[in-house]
């Protein structure tokens, strides 16, 4: 390929500073060990508020708040009796761990993977590029299978077409990662989001709900345009810059293998149980009286379905992985089903563990009164600046983008900062779904050149395999125009969106009720 300007001419004022933001990131204790500094620091903030007479009058009765000191009788009685309670109660816990062991047979089983191999192989030549971006979009249902599997497949198959390959690299590697807050379908990332905002919307009201699905609507939008805005960068961008292809050795070339005949009978079995579960869900919803419906009130967003969208999400893996593998011959007893759960467990180790040091840090936060009061200050002082709606979430949408560039983990920053921005903007009448969405949109286009995503280093692994000089630099020179393309089109459609006052998902609306 074409040496990148910025590797034949030196490091760029944007390399320097992404470097300096890699160098910053690496520096950072262990998320896990973050949270855990947090929950300390919220406990020694408590005795130094309340000592010094901090409070706030909440706006909607006058009542005063003041902080509870956690290092106290009282505090220290209140730690002890609930760090279980606190870990254990924590939403996004329990959601993403049953919404993960359905992903999971349907993943170890090969169903999604052969999907996206189906989606990219049976694309016309001049929707390949969309149907790449796209298939990436739709892998993140299943956490991380894109970037192991999508991303060298693309690069496979544009050099099998007599495209550069580091152009298909870097269009499946967009919509992967630079999508990743967009789908068709809702994946685990959502109920565990979704619960972080919950928890973060409790500060403020102690019965608010957040659904899994509240952004969806939103997400069906974005994955279209994201889909779009990466097909035109890299067709008119990124290839023509990459220039001609020159392969480097034998081992470049692979071909993307057909379906088996195996494999086409997993997925036709798989098709048909998918036909009698969405037959199911129309009969239950459709229906005034459907059973799936409200049995008081005939509502369907306030339904057991939607409340119970993350059982359907299991369910829906299970059954599909489970049809795909026996017809597919993946699976041959009832032993492989369990190993595909087991296996989508081992995976969530590390979640556990971050997790209960998340959950000891918003229950401190909480109980502590100290996100009241902080969400109550940093409200009247967005009020007094006079800013409305939508310069308030650009501006959040852009901290949230550059705070992805220290911290991969998108669960992890949210659990950071819902406690601190969801009940600030409640009180401006900002509703915590909103919140969410705007804070996804950052999160997802600045991952693709962000040197904290945990996968940053395999993609330049498959990168060197077709320029044996390629780096991190070339990573992100290359993914860049993605991320500023991704940035401007996703805010010009959060633009369009609350201009139109149009609920982001079932459950979503852009502002709470009076």
């Amino acid at each position: 390929m074409n040496q990148p300007q910025d590797q034949a001419a030196g490091p760029t004022q944007i390399s320097r500073f992404l470097g300096a933001i890699e160098r910053l990131g690496n520096g950072l204790p262990h998320p896990a060990t973050l949270f855990g500094s947090f929950a300390l620091g919220i406990v020694l903030l408590s005795w130094v508020t309340s000592h010094f007479g901090l409070e706030a009058v909440t706006p909607k009765d006058g009542t005063v708040v003041t902080p509870v000191n956690l290092i106290s009788r009282h505090g220290l009685h209140w730690i002890l009796e609930n760090t279980v309670r606190n870990y254990t109660g924590f939403a996004p816990l329990g959601t993403v761990l049953v919404a993960l062991l359905g992903i999971g047979v349907a993943e170890k089983s090969g169903l999604i993977g052969t999907v996206l191999r189906l989606m990219v192989h049976a694309a016309p030549s001049h929707l390949l590029t969309f149907v790449l971006v796209m298939a990436g979009v739709m892998s993140n249902m299943a956490s991380d299978v894109g970037y192991v599997l999508l991303v060298p497949l693309g690069a496979i198959i544009f050099m099998s077409v007599g495209r550069h390959p580091i152009a298909g690299l870097a269009a499946a590697f967009a919509g992967v990662s630079g999508g990743f807050s967009a789908n068709l379908l809702l994946g685990t990332i959502d109920p565990l989001l979704a619960g972080i905002s919950q928890e973060a919307a409790r500060i403020i009201d102690p019965q608010y709900t957040v659904t899994p699905a509240c952004n969806y609507y939103f997400m069906v939008v974005s994955t279209f345009v994201v889909a779009t805005v990466g097909t035109l960068v890299t067709e008119r961008i990124v290839e023509p810059r990459l220039g001609v292809h020159q392969a480097q050795d034998s081992t470049e070339e692979q071909e993307v293998a057909p379906l088996s005949d195996q494999e086409k009978k997993g997925l036709i079995w798989a098709s048909a149980l998918n036909v009698v579960l969405l037959g199911t869900v129309l009969w239950g919803l459709v229906p005034e009286a459907g059973f799936l419906r409200d049995p008081a009130t005939g509502d369907v967003l306030h339904s057991p379905f939607m409340h119970g969208i993350v059982t359907s999400i299991f369910l829906g893996g299970l059954l599909s992985g489970i049809a795909y593998g026996f017809g597919a011959g993946t699976f041959s007893s009832d032993a492989d089903v369990i190993a595909g759960m087991r296996q989508a467990m081992e995976t969530m180790g590390l979640f556990l563990v971050l997790v209960f040091f998340a959950a000891q840090f918003v229950a401190y936060f909480k109980y502590s009164n100290l996100g009241m009061i902080m969400a109550i200050k940093g409200a009247e002082s967005l009020k007094a600046s006079g800013l409305g709606p939508i310069p308030l979430m650009i501006a959040f949408l852009f901290l949230s983008a550059l705070l992805n560039l220290l911290m991969g983990s998108a669960s992890a920053k949210w659990a950071f900062m819902a406690p601190v921005f969801v009940p600030m903007f409640m009180l401006l009448g900002y509703s915590p779904e909103l919140v969410q969405g705007v804070y996804r949109i950052g999160d997802s286009a600045t991952n693709i050149v962000s040197p904290m995503m945990s996968f940053f280093a395999l993609i330049v692994a498959f990168m060197q395999k077709y320029d044996k000089s390629a780096g991190m630099g070339t990573v992100i020179s290359v993914m860049l125009p993605y991320s500023l393309a991704f940035l401007v089109a996703w805010m010009l459609l959060l633009i369009a969106w609350l201009l139109t006052g149009l609920p982001l998902g079932p459950g979503g609306g852009l502002f709470l009720a009076d």
